[in-house]
């Protein structure tokens, strides 16, 4: 194990951030992350990171950074219905994805290409076309940094939202993921109507549907939508698609007429006691998610360029580094869209990005 001082992370954040760590060091086993955890900079403010592909440094960080190198795409058990895949937090989602596709694994087709690695993906409840992690999630491992204690969380134990997870709220910095238990598919249920993968498959000419078809369309889309942060440092979708009530969409749409909104899912009826009132009177309003793109694009932001920090051409959603913009410009840049969105709209949106270090 090597602890390195004044460490450059511009490699280790998608943003290309050239932002300093007080003290870098990079561990592949549990043993090494509790070697690591006794070092006497440990009581320095701590930061681990995987791929780097959902935060924004907008200054040095003045503590300890650990790089999270944990690999392993095991088979761990199956049954007739399902195979269950234990993966290291350190392993790239994308190749993991492609290894799935090669063994005939169903789920993860419509999460292609999304940036990052394994042990983000369920603190972040990633989701891409119609389809989030916790409907292929078993269970993970994740390391107490107060315990120095390993423990395993089920789906329920996760408590899966919208991009979010208790470890974005109760749980926040207090756990290390180690590993994560997928549950897929051995026969796949196709998802295509999200999007516009359905005329993608056409495009591509695909009559016998398949999940490395799916995939394929998916990753057509996004790299025609989203730039590839290995040629513009970016963190992929900024913002997340804010809920409004539905009475609220109602008023929207009349003052917009084309703004861009899909109805949540419902929640399951609660049971009345009593038999005189009729469900739809006590189920709560799913609501309405509202494309954040729509709106950010509607108040003039898209192609917006501020130094090197700007939104994308193609893609309003993104916000970009063009070559060297600060962190804190791409942050204040975020400022001035969510202002323009509150007194336009009235809606506010939150970033899916996460801050670093959190700033009020």
């Amino acid at each position: 194990m090597n602890i390195e001082e004044n460490k450059s992370l511009r490699s280790f954040n998608t943003f290309g951030i050239n932002a300093q760590a007080q003290y870098f060091a990079e561990f592949g086993s549990q043993e090494e992350l509790g070697a690591l955890l006794k070092f006497p900079v440990r009581t320095l403010p701590l930061l681990v990171l995987g791929g780097g592909s959902n935060i924004l440094l907008t200054k040095d960080f003045a503590g300890f950074v650990l790089k999270n190198n944990m690999r392993g795409i095991d088979l761990i058990r199956e049954d007739q219905q399902y195979v269950y895949v234990r993966v290291g937090a350190g392993e790239n989602w994308h190749q993991f994805v492609q290894v799935a596709l090669q063994r005939n694994w169903a789920g993860l087709e419509n999460l292609s290409l999304i940036p990052g690695n394994v042990g983000a993906s369920p603190m972040q409840n990633i989701g891409a076309y119609g389809v989030e992690i916790k409907e292929v999630f078993e269970e993970l491992e994740a390391w107490h940094l107060v315990d120095n204690k390993v423990y395993t969380f089920t789906l329920n134990d996760c408590d899966f939202g919208y991009r979010d997870s208790i470890f974005k709220r109760e749980h926040k910095g207090q756990f290390v993921i180690l590993s994560v238990v997928f549950r897929l598919n051995k026969i796949p249920e196709f998802h295509t109507e999200y999007g516009s993968i359905g005329e993608e498959l056409e495009k591509m000419g695909v009559q016998d549907l398949s999940i490395q078809a799916i995939s394929e369309a998916v990753t057509r889309i996004r790299r025609s939508k989203l730039p590839d942060p290995a040629e513009i440092g970016n963190a992929g979708s900024f913002f997340k698609n804010p809920t409004v009530s539905t009475e609220e969409f109602a008023r929207l749409r009349s003052e917009f007429p084309g703004i861009v909104g899909y109805p949540n899912a419902a929640p399951p009826s609660p049971q009345s006691q009593n038999p005189q009132i009729p469900t739809s009177a006590i189920s709560p309003d799913p609501g309405v998610k509202l494309a954040a793109g729509w709106l950010i694009e509607q108040c003039g932001w898209k192609g917006v360029r501020r130094g090197d920090a700007g939104v994308h051409t193609r893609q309003a959603l993104v916000l970009v580094n063009y070559r060297n913009a600060s962190g804190q410009q791409i942050y204040d840049l975020s400022e001035e869209i969510l202002q323009s969105i509150r007194e336009k709209f009235g809606v506010t949106l939150e970033r899916e990005v996460n801050i670093v270090p959190q700033l009020s």
